[in-house]
């Protein structure tokens, strides 16, 4: 099946070259001009990936990045100029998964679409034929990593891949503490500056949705105050 993309931008130069590239990917594009397009489209129609232009008329790309993540996991990838470190931090907080700084190649945001989406589609061939399935199971939470699901009391949470990968990297070292600074270099995969609110942003986030399936579960996510967090498996 055809990955379907949406390209949010007011300049309408910039929507059709991002579109003419991904097109030429084979990937099936959908276009809007403003933000409270995208949001209409982006909760009434499933996409694979959500292309965000931070600065937009009507409603801005973090205004839709907050009000979609009430309700989708689509992976966004947020559009920013230079110069807007702030609000690229704030775009991180606000759910989206990547951000790219204008003026942008082309050929960069397909790489980007591209790694985004390898991480966040399943291995269908993997999960059928290999016995030794790539899991993490606890008593209360399972993440299935080869089918990208994290099951919490044998229920389905539905997670951002940022949430997801966040949640995989701390539950790959049990007991083991990160401070934010780690956290943001290696799920990130960035570098800021002074501001982790990104990370405790995330890490609320992460077990609001696991404490409305399993209370036992969000507890796994430990905070070691004046530090960061662990994840921590009851014994």
């Amino acid at each position: 099946m055809t990955d379907r993309i949406l390209v949010v931008d007011d300049e309408d130069r910039i929507r059709k070259l991002v579109t003419m590239y991904l097109q030429r990917e084979g990937y099936e594009t959908d276009e809007a001009e403003n933000g409270q397009i995208a949001l209409d489209k982006a909760l009434n129609e499933n996409y694979d990936c959500i292309l965000l232009d931070l600065m937009l008329p009507k409603m801005d790309g973090i205004e839709v990045c907050k009000k979609l993540r009430e309700t989708k996991s689509t992976p966004i990838i947020m559009l920013t100029a230079k110069g807007e470190e702030n609000n690229r931090v704030e775009g991180f907080e606000s759910g989206a998964d990547d951000y790219i700084v204008k003026p942008f190649s082309p050929r960069e945001v397909v790489l980007r679409v591209k790694a985004l989406l390898r991480r966040t589609t399943s291995n269908m061939t993997i999960s059928q034929t290999n016995t030794a399935k790539d899991m993490i199971v606890f008593e209360n939470l399972v993440i299935d990593n080869d089918a990208h699901r994290v099951l919490a009391d044998h229920k389905e949470v539905n997670l951002t891949p940022k949430e997801y990968e966040l949640l995989l990297y701390l539950a790959k070292s049990p007991d083991k503490v990160f401070d934010r600074e780690q956290l943001l270099k290696e799920v990130w995969h960035y570098e800021f500056y002074g501001d982790l609110r990104t990370v405790d942003t995330h890490v609320k986030r992460l077990r609001e949705k696991l404490n409305r399936v399993s209370e036992e579960a969000a507890q796994m996510i430990h905070t070691v105050w004046g530090v960061g967090y662990k994840f921590e498996v009851p014994e």
